[in-house]
């Protein structure tokens, strides 16, 4: 039987692909059951748009990730440089990796500009956290593929609540 897909940020994986050159490798006990359960497809939406490794931190200014897929918000980098195209590219590019390979959620980087589902930084460089999602995120839900971060491992295996009996 094929296991289905499951798309996941590659610095969670392990490769030193964020802004800083680092990975973010989870030691969760859940990585085995994820494993078994999944066929993991690694992607970073910052480096499929162009990015470079390092490279400046950057954080979405004026708005959240929709925004910035409308044109209505920008990516910056933290010495300045509007790197929304690619962002965008990278989103793009993502959400078309998990259409190819039939992915029907995403488990991605929390507060990331990119990858954040629930919070990333708020514009302004100063650590701030606050409510809205990432470009890559964004995308992949408006296109129906649901999202997770690492803090959510349980909810993604284990979706349905015990019932009470």
């Amino acid at each position: 039987m094929t296991k289905p897909t499951l798309l996941v940020s590659a610095c969670l994986l392990g490769q030193p692909v964020r802004y800083d050159g680092q990975s973010k490798p989870l030691s969760s006990p859940r990585w085995t059951t994820l494993r078994q359960r999944f066929d993991l497809i690694p992607v970073c939406p910052e480096c499929l748009g162009g990015l470079p490794t390092p490279r400046p931190a950057a954080e979405i200014v004026g708005g959240n990730g929709g925004d910035a897929l409308a044109g209505v918000a920008r990516i910056q980098s933290a010495d300045g440089d509007d790197v929304s195209a690619a962002f965008i590219a990278g989103a793009e590019r993502t959400l078309n990796a998990a259409l190819q390979h039939g992915c029907a959620q995403a488990l991605l980087k929390a507060n990331s500009p990119s990858c954040g589902n629930r919070r990333i930084y708020d514009g302004s460089f100063s650590a701030t956290l606050r409510d809205g999602q990432g470009v890559a995120a964004s995308l992949l839900e408006r296109n129906g593929i649901a999202v997770w971060n690492e803090t959510e491992i349980d909810s993604l295996l284990d979706p349905e609540p015990p019932q009470a009996v």
